[in-house]
Formats: structure tokens, C-alpha cells, sequence
């Protein structure tokens, strides 16, 4: 942040864990008065996610505005074009403030939403530093939890980490509406990222087999998607990026 001339940095606070522990890495790095939280409700977003974020900004001691994003809805029935639109408003806003004050927008995206393609181009995929995009989602909830064991405080909300994770674009929305469970997710994913295992190798190991496929699938189509997303910090043996060099598109498919 200081070697490129920034003083501050600021992100979006949803409520929930990603951001909640980007939050608290970034306060441990640079302390709270460099720190700015944006939360940014839309229709969708939930009384206790707001009342989360609010809390987890008091609990760090770093400035906190609400920043209401209203997207245009068509005239047609709502999908994944509105839900990215919501993404993308909050991008812009982010790098507005980015902008206007002089800060570094950081992106909270977890590895294993970078891995599938769980973000938005242009949206929650804005930003200057993606201080966890090498640290899967299961892991994201340990570092949770051992910052408040270490803090001996409730520095992030139990509610965060306890609730179903949810990008809230749609009505009553969950990551596993679209995503395996994490654990599995993260599981395969250690396996074929990092250990470099093929996926006969990682079905033999007692992984099942259409998941695996599907989710191979999925790491191998989003590679376009990687290569747009900001420069992350490295904390696993392999992270995306520097650390494992790909075709952005290929024909090969398991």
C-alpha cells in the first residue's frame, strides 16, 4: 500500500465473513484510521447483514458509511444480469471513493469463489489488492476465528461466521444455490491446484466423481476470469497468478 503511494485503503463490508476478516487483516497491517468500510445494501441485502457490518467496523474502530446502491431493474423477468449489476454498482462506488479520497480499494473474494468463477468482472472484482484470494473459503473461517481467540474478544461478529454464506443478489440466495459445499469444494481444489493431481487421481483417492469433474471444470473455464482479477497476497504453495501460469482458454476437457 505505501510503496504505491497510498496512505488508506477501502472495501466493501456485506456482513459477511470474507469481508469481515479482510477487514481485520487490513487493521492489523495499517491500523483503523487508514481503514474505510462501505457497506452498500441493495433490495436484497438483509436487516442482520447491515447490523453486522456496522458492528464489525465499531469493533475494529475503522470509519463506516452506508452507501445504498439501487440497480435498474429491466423490464423483464430478474437473473444473473441484475445480480451482476448490483456487483458492478458497488464496483464502480469503490473505485469512486478510490478516486476521490486517494485510497486502495481492496477486493475480498475468498480462493475458492476465484477458482470457480463465483465473482463478478467489474464488480466485487475491482480493486487495487485481493488480500485473500489465496486463501480458501474453509480456511477463511479459521482465520476468523483465530483472530478473535487471539484478540480474546468478539472482533468479528459470531453471526458472521455462523450464518450461511450468501452473496445476497436474490431473494433468500446461499452459495450452494450454485456451489458444492466448501469443504468438498476446498478439497478438490487443494488437490488439483496445489498438488497438481489429475482427476483420475483425485477420484481414486475417494472423491466422487462427478464433482470432481464438475469442478475441474469449472477451475479449468475460469482462467479468463484470473487473469482480470487484482494482484493477491501468496499463503498456500501454489496460488493463482504468479504461482500457476495457464492458457486463458483451452480446448481439453476431462
Amino acid at each position: 500500500v505505501h510503496k504505491c503511494g497510498f496512505k488508506s485503503v477501502v472495501l466493501g463490508l456485506s456482513g459477511g465473513i470474507d469481508s469481515a476478516v479482510t477487514a481485520a487483516i487490513a487493521v492489523a497491517a495499517l491500523g483503523p484510521k487508514a481503514v474505510t468500510g462501505l457497506c452498500m445494501p441493495s433490495r436484497y441485502s438483509s436487516e442482520h447483514s447491515q447490523t453486522d457490518a456496522r458492528r464489525l467496523a465499531e469493533n475494529l474502530g475503522i470509519r463506516f458509511e452506508t452507501v445504498p446502491s439501487k440497480p435498474v431493474f429491466m423490464d423483464r423477468p430478474p437473473d444473473l444480469t441484475e445480480e451482476n449489476l448490483q456487483a458492478r454498482i458497488r464496483g464502480a462506488i469503490l473505485m469512486a471513493m478510490s478516486n476521490k479520497f486517494g485510497c486502495l480499494v481492496l477486493t475480498t473474494g475468498n480462493k475458492s469463489e476465484l477458482a470457480v468463477g463465483y465473482c463478478t468482472l467489474y464488480g466485487d472484482m475491482c480493486g487495487g489488492l485481493a488480500v485473500i484470494s489465496d486463501v480458501p473459503k474453509s480456511l477463511v473461517y479459521d482465520l476468523a476465528r483465530h483472530i478473535n481467540d487471539r484478540a480474546a474478544r468478539e472482533v468479528i461478529p459470531e453471526n458472521s461466521i455462523t450464518k450461511p454464506p450468501s452473496a445476497e443478489l436474490r431473494p433468500d440466495q446461499t452459495d450452494q444455490d450454485s456451489l458444492p459445499p466448501y469443504d468438498l469444494l476446498d478439497a478438490i481444489l487443494e488437490q488439483y491446484v496445489s498438488q497438481e493431481m489429475s482427476v483420475d487421481e483425485i477420484i481414486a483417492a475417494g472423491c466422487d466423481a462427478d464433482s470432481v469433474r464438475r469442478i475441474v471444470r469449472l477451475i479449468d473455464l475460469n482462467e479468463y476470469k484470473r487473469k482480470q482479477a487484482a494482484p493477491g497476497l501468496k499463503v498456500t504453495s501454489r496460488a493463482f497468478g504468479v504461482g500457476r501460469r495457464m492458457p486463458i482458454a483451452a480446448r481439453y476437457r476431462y
